[in-house]
């Protein structure tokens, strides 16, 4: 079978091998469809932490039941079954409290091990979630979106907020609509125009605004002085993570989601006058996949998915979806 493997930094390779063979507590999946992650990039780039080469890419499947054994969830063969692919040890303390995204010895598929950019895997049937009713595209998309819904749960979003994301990525643009699913108004912040207007027209948030001095004053004057009970940082950047309390009001919760490889600063006097709480998002649980499976209908897929090639034409066009002017939201590869 064909599968594509990044070698090293900046360089792919499609090759062969044999079909996996599935083990007793294992499906073997035909792969529908893959999405590319920011991890996907950042692997392919050379600055991906806790990476080695080679790799098979890929934890954003759309993908269907080929071979399975007996299970609980009545699942068979010819289901369509989205991947959840976080794989914890459920014996740390972590998991025994529910907390499995956060595992001590977690392992995420494409990126500790190998992912789903293969014709067919073999994974547990634990990680499966029945999706018959889904569309390959919606697949392809519940696990972004499952990050998103567990930021949103860790903040405890409540109906006439006003929220506050920064970062029109795929993560941010997810958040942003589940924030509004909850209840939230939702203000959107971007040095990108062009993703804050699909912020705009497509996702429908309330306010968007284009990130630089000025922005604190447009928050405040939207929220008449008071500013966001709520701050989710999807964008991974050190200047915007070290603003966001700025935005955030007094007794409010400041949500980092995304991931900056470095220090951060903070004015303690300033955060500690506003008792601020500081909350980590780490990837999913399958309470949150679950969720958004249940809820996916009302989220825009189709336009959130703005490139796509077969797998055979992935390596051409995957420096491409680097670079912010190509329009890429989300792009993805059908086998």
């Amino acid at each position: 079978m064909k599968y594509l493997v990044c070698e090293k930094p900046g360089k792919f390779l499609l090759k062969e091998k044999e079909v996996p063979i599935r083990k007793g507590n294992e499906a073997l999946l035909r792969i529908i469809k893959v999405g590319i992650c920011g991890t996907d990039l950042h692997a392919y780039a050379g600055n991906q932490a806790f990476f080695s080469y080679p790799r098979i890419l890929g934890h954003e499947l759309a993908s269907e039941v080929l071979e399975i054994g007996a299970n609980s969830r009545g699942i068979k063969a010819g289901d369509k079954v989205v991947v959840m692919p976080y794989i914890s040890c459920g014996k740390c303390i972590a998991c025994k409290n529910g907390k499995t995204n956060c595992c001590t010895d977690i392992t995420v598929l494409g990126v500790h091990g190998d992912g789903g950019m293969q014709e067919q895997i073999s994974v547990s049937v634990d990680l499966l979630l029945p999706a018959t009713h889904l569309s390959d595209n919606q697949m392809t998309v519940v696990e972004p979106l499952a990050i998103g819904a567990h930021a949103i749960r860790r903040a405890a979003i409540k109906p006439g907020e006003i929220v506050l994301v920064v970062g029109c990525g795929p993560i941010g643009i997810g958040i942003m609509k589940l924030a509004q699913i909850a209840g939230a108004q939702v203000i959107a912040i971007d040095i990108n125009e062009e993703r804050l207007a699909y912020a705009k027209e497509k996702i429908g948030v309330d306010y968007s605004i284009k990130a630089g001095s000025e922005a604190v004053n447009e928050v405040a004057r939207i929220t008449n002085g008071d500013l966001c009970t709520a701050v989710f940082d999807a964008s991974g950047s050190k200047i915007a993570l070290e603003s966001c309390p700025e935005y955030m009001s007094h007794g409010g919760r400041f949500v980092l989601v995304g991931l900056s490889n470095g220090t951060l600063s903070y004015l303690h006097p300033k955060i500690h006058a506003k008792e601020i709480t500081l909350l980590c998002s780490r990837n999913a649980t399958i309470e949150d996949f679950e969720h958004v499976i249940k809820i996916i209908d009302q989220f825009p897929t189709d336009s959130f998915i703005t490139h796509e090639v077969p797998y055979t034409k992935m390596i051409e066009n995957f420096d491409s979806w680097l670079k912010p002017e190509t329009g890429v939201i989300k792009a993805t590869i059908t086998f």
